[in-house]
């Protein structure tokens, strides 16, 4: 039974070796580069894929001198790839955490707004588990959703309502203010609330060569007390 057990886990751990295979694929869209990020030959890879593809009876990769995306049976596999993968992954590190505590490389993906409050994540994370790597990396809120879903990044911090952000578990953190800086006498300088549209007004006059509100001599910008004005959504 044992020797069963293990040779149902080797060939457990072969099959995920070849999702990965099919996950850097996705992420290069190029045989060579795909090879390289899996530290193996580009033989290597075809013939992994190759091994998958008559282990399902189907055509995942459309191949010819270069590769040319995935069939419609290979976006399946892959999307199951994924979560296999990202499943065995975190199962491997549930383990090595009851032995060891937690370790390994925290890789976390930041939209540039918010990469001022990183550190109120990550400080008192690296307190509590010292021996995790961290890196964090200013990505766009696309790019981000494209990371997460192609295992390059472990979490992100975005924006929940921008892009669909497909299956993965979200957790609000702070919501965001905006603040309009004006001259007391412009425009919007006695308003407690402006649009969009209006806060943009200025702007537009501006780069038509018209004057635009600016604050004069003996003059400050309005940014305190009533004559704080705010963008509402």
């Amino acid at each position: 039974m044992a020797a069963g057990s293990a040779a149902v886990r080797a060939r457990f751990w072969v099959v995920i070796d070849k999702l990965d295979y099919l996950l850097a694929l996705s992420r290069e869209e190029h045989f060579g580069r795909a090879a390289e990020a899996c530290s193996v030959t580009q033989q290597t890879l075809s013939a992994g894929v190759k091994h998958l593809e008559n282990r399902l009876g189907v055509q995942l990769v459309q191949r010819g001198s270069r590769f040319q995306g995935f069939t419609p049976e290979g976006q399946r596999v892959l999307a199951w790839a994924r979560r296999i993968v990202a499943d065995s992954r975190a199962k491997q590190q549930d383990v090595a955490t009851l032995r060891r505590g937690l370790t390994g490389h925290l890789r976390i993906a930041v939209i540039p707004t918010a990469l001022p409050m990183v550190a109120a994540l990550t400080t008192p994370y690296r307190a509590r588990h010292p021996d995790v790597r961290l890196t964090v990396a200013s990505s766009t809120s696309t790019d981000i959703v494209s990371l997460l879903v192609n295992l390059e990044a472990d979490a992100g911090i975005t924006y929940l309502d921008n892009e669909p952000l497909g299956r993965v578990m979200t957790v609000p953190l702070y919501q965001e203010a905006y603040r309009l800086i004006t001259a007391a006498d412009g425009p919007c300088g006695d308003r407690a609330r402006v649009t969009w549209a209006e806060a943009a007004t200025p702007l537009r006059r501006d780069l038509r060569g018209r004057p635009a509100a600016r604050p004069g001599r003996g003059q400050r910008p309005a940014h305190r007390g009533r004559n704080r004005a705010r963008p509402s959504p």
